[in-house]
């Protein structure tokens, strides 16, 4: 199995540091608004490499955090005048809730930062002792020059980051002691969530977070840590750099970034229109179809999102899904049970998708290729398999497409219709539930709603609902 390693800019064999068990840290959104499908491409990304993972036998401890504890988030409590961890926790229940709909597993641990403060502010006490950090007006700062390998993930050279202009420093606030010193803590301003530390009362800076975080839950040394691309320089540089002075060993074996993703060519971006959140899409489309866009190309490619593309993943997925429901009429209608000598030396066919499939996801988690194996199985099954099949041959074609596609995290087997009578049913128990005040309840039907793709309208006539 090979990944594309940043760390030394090429493939490399992939090697655990405890044979049979893999331990991964993916950074995760920072939790103030809705995740937008820029977010959401780590997100399958790497839920998909852990699937892979998993099928070829490793046991793997999955981490990725929410940052619940920054700037935005800040900003926007102070707009709605309610406490910051409010916010942080209404949009880390939303971000579950568009997770669980692309399928996308919840990992092992999903850390909070504001969980996690202890243990930051012991280790930039730490560095602070072994002389990497230093403190000033209560803001402490990392030496980031003492780090003799710094820019070893960028593969940036910190004399040409100085002379670059401030554009390419970490911060430039006159106080520190070079201008490329990074923040670990820094006090906290009027109206800011803060806690208690030896130096200011205040919060820690991004950076130092995440390492934190990584060290408790996976130790001081990790095999992969991956993100967007968008994420090697300043914040994974400087993990490197404050985990490796603070642990004295290797922070993570592997770094795994996925590329950009565009919309119509162009930077996604509010202010030129073309941004969108995971939500939006499903009003639009099936987040498998997303799923299905998000995994036709190689994650180290730049990715176009497009009205024509996930047109074309729609139509895509739904000849799997026809493909797979066809297969399963033919089950059921079968005229004989088991497999006929003509059909085993067929089904003998079977084990090359799946190998075809496996080589595509060992080459750096290929998974263009690996759909690619999907289609190709797609097609035996509508040519080999019909009216005349045995039910035993038809149960195993169908069983190699859904093994396929949920190590990809694909559902090809379409839910059953929700009746109106259903959906009516329960929207009036979830207003009994109001009425009664059982609050808890009443959101637990509107979540079970959402997962049945109904999205509910409270207007002035009453609940409204329409489908996804």
């Amino acid at each position: 199995m090979l990944f594309y390693n940043t760390l030394n800019k090429k493939k490399e064999e992939f090697v655990p540091i405890i044979p049979g068990k893999v331990s991964i840290y993916v950074c995760g959104p920072t939790v103030y608004d809705f995740i937008h499908i820029g977010n959401a491409r780590p997100m399958l990304v790497f839920d998909t490499l852990r699937r892979y993972l998993e099928h070829r036998g490793y046991e793997v401890n999955y981490v990725s955090n929410f940052t619940d504890v920054d700037d935005k988030i800040i900003k926007k409590s102070i707009e709605e005048d309610i406490p910051a961890q409010e916010v942080a926790e209404r949009y880390i229940k939303e971000c579950k809730q568009d997770m669980e709909h692309m399928n996308v597993r919840p990992a092992t641990t999903h850390p909070r930062a504001t969980q996690e403060i202890d243990g930051m502010i012991a280790v930039s006490s730490d560095l602070i002792a072994k002389d990497f950090a230093y403190e000033k007006n209560g803001t402490v700062y990392f030496r980031t020059r003492k780090f003799r390998e710094y820019g070893k993930l960028s593969h940036k050279n910190l004399d040409d980051l100085r002379s670059g202009g401030r554009s390419l420093l970490v911060t430039g606030e006159d106080e520190k002691e070079d201008p490329l010193d990074f923040v670990l803590w820094k006090p906290k301003k009027e109206g800011e969530p803060y806690w208690e530390s030896p130096w200011s009362d205040g919060r820690p800076g991004w950076h130092i977070e995440c390492s934190v975080m990584a060290k408790r839950y996976l130790g001081d040394t990790i095999d992969i840590h991956a993100g967007g691309e968008d994420l090697v320089f300043p914040h994974h540089e400087n993990e490197i750099a404050q985990s490796e002075c603070s642990n004295g060993v290797p922070f993570a074996h592997y770094w795994l970034h996925n590329a950009f993703l565009n919309i119509d060519n162009r930077k996604m971006s509010k202010s030129l229109g073309n941004f969108f959140t995971v939500r939006e899409i499903e009003q639009h489309y099936d987040l498998q179809v997303l799923r299905l866009f998000m995994l036709s190309a190689h994650y180290r490619s730049p990715l176009n999102f497009s009205h024509e593309l996930m047109e074309s993943a729609k139509s895509s997925y739904e000849r799997i899904c026809n493909a797979v429901d066809n297969l399963s009429f033919l089950i059921e209608n079968a005229k004989t049970e088991g497999m006929s000598e003509a059909e085993k030396e067929k089904a003998k066919e079977l084990e090359g998708f799946t190998q075809k499939f496996d080589a595509a996801m060992d080459d750096d988690i290929n998974t263009a290729d690996a759909f690619a194996s999907v289609f190709d199985l797609v097609r035996f099954a509508n040519s080999e398999v019909n009216g005349d099949s045995s039910k035993e041959f038809a149960q195993a074609v169908k069983d190699e497409i859904l093994l396929l596609g949920d190590i990809l995290g694909m559902i090809f087997e379409k839910k059953a219709e929700v009746l109106d009578s259903d959906i009516e049913a329960l929207i009036e128990e979830r207003q009994a539930a109001r009425k009664a005040k059982n609050f808890a309840r009443a959101d637990e039907i509107r979540d079970q709603l959402a997962g049945m793709g109904i999205t509910l309208l409270d207007t002035r006539e009453g609940v409204k609902w329409k489908r996804a």
